[in-house]
């Protein structure tokens, strides 16, 4: 309902063109000068509206405004500079006039929307005295988003072209919305990506804002927001703040400050409605904050004062590039009030800059009453050196002066069917013919570099390119200077460049400030989400053993690693293995040795001493095989130390087997001739024919040969293989022989444990034969021991971890073989080295149970 009655009244400002007469005109008083194209300018001249109730019993009241904005009186002028700078450039609309009206906004889009219905109708007598002027082509409007929001949507319809100097909003560049709507200064998306790129170079990670309750601070702050997510950044909070709003409302915005953390607070907001806030902060005393700012207010210079700078010194923020334009300084000195006394806003700018009031000056104006009267004879040549004549670093009015020349070049192109430059170019369209709809076409294929060296065109939404000066306040000789430190440039693919001067930036704090909700996670723990607070809150929570911090994760270290200490980085595991150089390596070697060296010594004694009697009786053949044997088992456990290969897996196990095998029929074949001894004592016994020193080797060798073909199998379908065992431990990798298959490492066991059995029985039955060198029972002892022995290593196998495994093995086979030699040769040693009286025949003569070998040969040759 509200847009319909909008778009009628547009279309009857539309139709008052022709007839310079609009009924209900609004009383808004402007600067104007007739040309033959005409140019339309909006201004905030005056910062406030001071509303006034209509009572519809009358015609409305005059729009009332306060607040005289020095700043925005100087775009007005730089706006009449250009235009006039134009008409006397011979290559640029020659022998055209360009005209212009400009009106004043109140930086309320209410009266920007009537300024915007003004600009078609004649408003007073001096205008009608020009007679009817020719429509507005153009409209170079506004300074602040929601009012050029409130001109793009009346004037758009109608295809006007709208050039917004200061206007940042990025909804502005709907072109669904705002077909005819271009601006000078980069729109607030790119401001926004600039400011989020400052954030993330500090590394700010938790930042309050302040939004100005319009189009221009909710879409600024929206924006900024969607671009620091992308970098990890989280907004605390968001205040709003508005010149109208109650004492309350800012207020609360002051306490949302004191009770949050943050130290970096973004502020995206006119400077007027920033100031009511300002100067809260400044009276609460709140410092230590590090303020940024939008190119709204960072250069303002209402805020600009040594009194704000207590609160926002070191501010920092974005502006656009600043330009000096020659002359217009020259073009600022010439206002007077005197030469034409009805010129609006002229007497309220000589009352502030000179301190007095023209003598014509009158009353209503909004403009605070003078001190005194001038007495017309001031001049402002005493004034120069007054900010508003400082034309060295102008911005916003650069904006102005580049929006004027791109329409004019637009109009050059449109009436000239051709590029501006041609002195003598004649036009190919006559003025009365130009559409608003033609100029807002021309005006988007602009392209061209101006006096300055910047190349001016508009995108396809109508921006122009991204380019911003970057502004520290810094205090120097009791003033607020605004100092550039740095640039941003953002190019089409989304690429930018930031440089800065990080050295010469003043803080406020100073140093750099750390704004972070919840401090870095040392090393080793991870980051944890507090539940219900933003994501750069969190909590840290210790890694587990085997990983390591990855900022929000702990990531667990592959198999072959594990953890530092500190849980930083992933190290390789230990390797574990028994080795040759380790202490217990070194004491089973010599254990090792030491009982090879004891079987070695032994069967030298033995052969030494072949003819004795107690050699003879113990047969000295199967005595040499066994000692053999076991010089075998002792340098057996020699495989099971150092690192396992595929030779020494394959060796330590099958050797392990044929060796004690061996050991064990030796041992058999000795039983067996004490037990057919005792039998062969009487001459017509004939069972020690069958047990002579060949059926022993038969024994021997085919008790041996079966335990060889069960290795042969073992190595042929499963052999053992070197492995890496992780389950031992976490931190570090054991080197072990994998027995390859269980089943057969257990039958060779199981086989040497049957010929130990056959052995205990056997010599257990013969144990007390009347003999002096009867050896069943130090048979039968060593039997009991090495079945003792290799009973108890299967528990102690299992559940040994590690090298320890080994190292029990490796016991299992010194203990079983010294247990052997001392059980059954230690005794013998004994006689034929400590006793030797008793190695005799007499002593052997007192018993008549046993014979040895060659007396059994010559009893089975006297039987035949």
């Amino acid at each position: 309902m509200q847009r319909s009655a909008l778009v009628y009244l547009c279309v009857l400002c539309m139709s008052a063109v022709k007839g310079c007469e609009l009924l209900g005109k609004f009383d808004m008083p402007s600067l104007f000068k007739k040309g033959d194209i005409m140019i339309g300018g909006i201004f905030p001249v005056f910062n406030k509206d001071v509303s006034n109730i209509a009572t519809f019993e009358g015609e409305p009241p005059a729009v009332i405004c306060a607040l005289y904005d020095l700043r925005a009186f100087r775009w007005t002028q730089v706006m009449i500079f250009a235009i006039e700078e134009i008409n006397n450039d011979p290559g640029l609309l020659p022998n055209i006039s360009l005209g212009y009206r400009i009106l004043n906004s109140c930086s309320s889009p209410t009266n920007t929307l009537r300024a915007a219905l003004t600009l078609p109708s004649r408003q007073d007598e001096k205008e009608k005295a020009y007679g009817c002027s020719p429509g507005i082509s153009a409209v170079i409007a506004e300074a602040g988003s929601s009012q050029s929001l409130a001109v793009a949507g009346i004037l758009g319809p109608f295809q006007v072209p709208v050039v917004s100097y200061f206007s940042t909003c990025a909804c502005l560049s709907n072109r669904a919305k705002y077909p005819t709507f271009f601006r000078t200064i980069p729109s607030d998306y790119f401001q926004a990506k600039a400011l989020a790129v400052l954030v993330k170079h500090f590394g700010w990670e938790w930042i309050g804002a302040i939004q100005s309750d319009n189009d221009y601070g909710r879409n600024g702050i929206l924006a900024f927001t969607e671009e620091v997510k992308k970098f990890g950044i989280c907004i605390a909070f968001v205040g709003t703040v508005l010149r109208t709003y109650p004492q309350e409302k800012i207020l609360k915005v002051i306490e949302m400050i004191k009770e949050s953390s943050v130290k970096v607070i973004l502020a995206f907001s006119p400077e007027g409605d920033f100031s009511p806030l300002m100067k809260e902060v400044v009276k609460h005393n709140i410092t230590g904050i590090q303020w940024l700012a939008s190119e709204a207010w960072i250069t303002a210079p209402q805020p600009s004062t040594p009194e704000m700078y207590q609160a926002f010194g070191g501010a920092l923020g974005f502006v656009v590039q600043k330009m000096a334009i020659p002359n217009l300084k020259q073009f600022l000195t010439d206002i007077n009030p005197y030469r034409d006394p009805s010129v609006p806003f002229v007497k309220e700018f000589w009352e502030i800059m000179v301190g007095c009031q023209p003598v014509s000056h009158g009353m209503g104006t909004g403009a605070e009453k003078a001190t005194k009267i001038c007495t017309g004879n001031e001049t402002l040549i005493d004034h120069t050196q007054d900010v508003f004549f400082n034309v060295t670093q102008l911005r916003v009015s650069y904006n102005v002066y580049k929006a004027v020349y791109a329409i004019a070049h637009a109009l050059h192109q449109l009436v000239f069917c051709q590029p501006a430059g041609e002195k003598n170019a004649k036009p190919c369209l006559n003025l009365s013919e130009i559409n608003p709809k033609e100029v807002t076409y021309h005006l988007q294929r602009v392209n061209f570099i101006n006096q300055f060296g910047d190349n001016v065109f508009f995108d396809e939404n109508g921006n122009p390119p991204a380019s911003y000066d970057i502004i520290n306040w810094q205090l120097k000789n009791g003033q607020v200077q605004h100092v550039t430190l740095g640039h941003f440039t953002s190019t089409k693919n989304g690429d930018y460049t930031l440089s800065i001067q990080e050295e010469n930036i003043v803080w406020r704090t100073g140093k750099v400030p750390t704004s972070v909700c919840s401090n870095g996670c040392p090393v080793g723990t991870r980051k944890a989400q507090i539940k219900g607070k933003p994501t750069c809150c969190f909590d840290c929570i210790p890694c587990a053993d085997g990983t390591i911090a990855n900022l929000t994760e702990c990531m667990p270290c592959p198999q072959e690693y594990w953890s530092s200490e500190r849980k930083d980085v992933c190290i390789l595991k230990n390797v574990e293995f028994l080795a040759y150089h380790e202490p217990m390596g070194i004491a089973l070697t010599v254990v090792a040795l030491l009982g090879a060296s004891l079987s070695l010594l032994t069967m030298t004694i033995f052969i030494h001493y072949r003819e004795t009697p107690v050699i003879k009786a113990s047969n000295s053949e199967l005595s040499c095989f066994l000692l053999f044997s076991l010089f075998l088992c002792f340098l057996c456990p020699l495989t099971f130390i150092g690192r396992p290969t595929v030779w020494t897996c394959m060796l330590r196990h099958t050797v392990f087997g044929v060796t004690f095998a061996l050991c064990i029929s030796c041992i058999l074949g000795k039983t067996i001739v004490v037990v057919t001894a005792f039998k062969a004592t009487h001459p017509s016994n004939t069972v020690a024919v069958k047990f002579g020193p060949t059926q022993q080797r038969i024994i021997v060798c085919s008790c041996t040969l079966i335990q060889i073909v069960i290795c042969i199998l073992w190595l042929k379908l499963s052999p053992p293989l070197p492995d890496r065992v992780f389950k031992y431990s976490n931190k570090k990798i054991v080197l072990e022989c994998n027995t390859g298959s269980d089943v057969a490492f257990y039958v060779v066991l199981g086989y040497i444990g049957f010929l130990a059995v056959v052995c205990l029985v056997l010599a257990f039955l013969a144990r007390k034969l009347p003999d002096n060198f009867n050896e069943a029972k130090f048979i039968t002892f060593s039997m009991l021991i090495f079945c003792a022995v290799w009973i108890t290593f299967i528990p102690a196998y299992v559940s040994s971890p590690g090298k320890f495994t080994v190292a029990v093995e490796i016991f299992a086979i010194l203990s079983s073989a010294f247990g052997l030699l001392i059980s059954i040769f230690a005794p013998k040693c004994y006689i034929i080295l400590i006793k030797p009286e008793k190695n005799t025949r007499k002593h052997k003569a007192n018993t008549n149970t046993f014979l040895d070998s060659s007396q059994r040969d010559r009893g089975q040759k006297s039987q035949k």
